[in-house]
């Protein structure tokens, strides 16, 4: 697979959210298992995991064990990146919590989980509004300082919280994590600020529900059924020719679909497609 820089080291052009694996409707264990294997067996080599993802009220932490196990004997060349920061009660909400003593706390417990002793990409989930955001960010500093994490990131920032979040970690933030798709381009001047900062871009949900987004989804369908691939394929295709510094990390349960999303790490849309597509 074709690699993109994330901090000082290469990686895979296209990651695997491991999110659907651990979550309501997740896959029996077997399959969750092939299902990351499948990743690394395509070339994908960034895993996107959360210590919030499991289901509501139970199994904190689920989703860091399973990728523990499925790569236990596989872990070399293979870059896990968790975050810390929010949580699921038992109403299935999602809490938020950026207290820098709580970040700490939730650091040391996905260390066990992981069953490392650094962890590779550590990223603050959300910014927590009753937290000052240096305060939050402060965190990853120390954490980084202390050589619990390798590396640091932010999710669902804004182009002000990136600024300061790079200013605070003294240029040693690496990555943001927004959601950004084809149906959802909110994020993109904090797309143009990673590109302008040398950031990794890693877009969650980066697919935005093609196939069923209308006159949206008619170009991607159009277009895929031209080529003769599915328009999951052209529309991650569509995030790495729009910027070197995206990473789209899809998710996925089941090896048959991730299979499909590494394989756009070698599709190619022409200037045509591109137009077609930046216009919606």
């Amino acid at each position: 697979m074709r690699e993109r820089t994330l901090g000082d080291i290469l990686v895979g052009s296209i990651g695997l959210g491991t999110m659907p694996l651990s979550i309501e409707g997740r896959p029996d264990k077997a399959r969750a298992i092939a299902t990351v294997h499948a990743a690394l067996d395509a070339g994908v080599t960034l895993l996107d995991t959360a210590d919030s993802y499991h289901r509501p009220g139970a199994e904190p932490g689920h989703n860091e064990l399973l990728v523990a196990r499925a790569l236990a004997g596989r872990r070399e060349d293979v870059l896990v990146a968790t975050k810390g920061g929010r949580g699921r009660p038992a109403d299935g909400s999602w809490t938020v919590n950026g207290d820098p003593a709580h970040l700490q706390r939730a650091c040391e417990a996905s260390l066990r989980r992981l069953g490392v002793e650094a962890i590779g990409l550590y990223q603050l989930h959300k910014p927590d509004p009753a937290v000052p955001w240096a305060e939050s960010v402060g965190a990853l500093r120390d954490l980084l300082d202390a050589g619990k994490i390798q590396r640091a990131g932010v999710s669902n920032a804004d182009v002000p919280q990136v600024r300061e979040a790079y200013e605070i970690l003294g240029g040693r933030l690496v990555s943001v994590q927004n959601e950004y798709s084809p149906t959802e381009r909110g994020s993109e001047a904090v797309l143009r600020l990673c590109e302008e900062l040398r950031l990794a871009f890693l877009p969650w949900s980066p697919l935005g529900g093609i196939g069923n987004t209308g006159s949206l989804g008619a170009a991607f369908e159009a277009i895929a059924e031209r080529r003769g691939v599915g328009p999951q394929r052209v529309a991650l295709a569509w995030h790495l020719a729009g910027s070197p510094v995206s990473i789209p990390i899809p998710g996925s349960s089941r090896p048959s679909t991730i299979r499909d999303s590494a394989a756009a790490a070698e599709f190619t849309l022409d200037a045509e497609e591109r137009a077609l597509l930046d216009a919606g």
